[in-house]
Formats: C-alpha cells, sequence, structure tokens
C-alpha cells in the first residue's frame, strides 16, 4: 500500500510540484559537478531526473497505478538501462604515452548521472521525501567524501 507521503499524480499541480523536484533534485548533484567542471554538469543532470519522473509519471496518467504496476515497473527498467548508455559515455579511457595501461576517468559522474536517473523515477512516483534525501547525501558524497578520499 502507497503511505501518507505519496503524492496522487491525479491532478496538474502535484505534477508541476513532481517536475519542478526533479528539476531542483537534479540541480543539487548538477551544481557539484558543474563546480568541480564535468562534463556532465548542472543541465545534464537536471535534464536525466526531468526526464526520468516524466517517463515515470506517463504510465500513472495513462490508467491508475494500482492496475498497471508492471508497466511502471517496465518504464523504470527502461530508464535505468537508457541512462547507462549516457553514463558509458561519460566513462573515458585513455592510455598514456608513458604508461601502456588504460586509465579509466569518469566512473563517479557515470555515476551521479545514474543517481539523477533514480532520484527523477523517485520524484515521479511522487516519493518528495526520498528524493530530497538522496540528493543531499549524493551531494555529500561527491562534496565531503572527495575530501576524505585525499
Amino acid at each position: 500500500m502507497l503511505n501518507t507521503y505519496y503524492l496522487a499524480p491525479n491532478d496538474l499541480l502535484n505534477i508541476v510540484f513532481r517536475l519542478c523536484l526533479a528539476l531542483l533534485t537534479g540541480a543539487i548533484i548538477g551544481i557539484e559537478r558543474q563546480l568541480k567542471q564535468k562534463p556532465a554538469g548542472l543541465r545534464t543532470h537536471m535534464l536525466v531526473c526531468l526526464g526520468s519522473a516524466v517517463f515515470t509519471i506517463i504510465p500513472m496518467q495513462i490508467d491508475s497505478l494500482q492496475s498497471h504496476l508492471d508497466a511502471l515497473s517496465r518504464v523504470i527498467q527502461g530508464v535505468a538501462t537508457g541512462v547507462g548508455f549516457l553514463g558509458a559515455g561519460e566513462i573515458v579511457r585513455e592510455s598514456s604515452e608513458k604508461s601502456a595501461r588504460p586509465e579509466i576517468h569518469g566512473l563517479t559522474s557515470a555515476a551521479s548521472v545514474w543517481v539523477s536517473a533514480g532520484l527523477g523515477i523517485a520524484t515521479g512516483l511522487g516519493l518528495w521525501q526520498l528524493a530530497l534525501v538522496g540528493a543531499v547525501l549524493t551531494f555529500m558524497v561527491l562534496r565531503v567524501f572527495k575530501r576524505l578520499e585525499h
């Protein structure tokens, strides 16, 4: 059963709230990536989060959530797979002339795009608390734990 923190997708105000929240959660992650001057920055994360929310809302608008959980499940699986391709594009393998061993770059950015998609799905489902907490925790991982690595 759905809990009381769930927002029903049956009116325009709730849809607008969900989509704006998706932009906000994507921005929380994207601003950190932008400040680090990563290729996938503010706009990329906002769009990934927004797109994930839109794709999640679509099956809920066509029919009731209770009758088509399988359709919603397929959408979530499709978003996760599709965003995997974006993440793969973010990962660049480089081989320096000094070393024959290839270096892998972009794993954290790829992971942040993947998390943005997950947060977009959460906002599309109306799970606003999960989305906000997830965005703040992701920001902390990207900002605070980077310092701890060094």
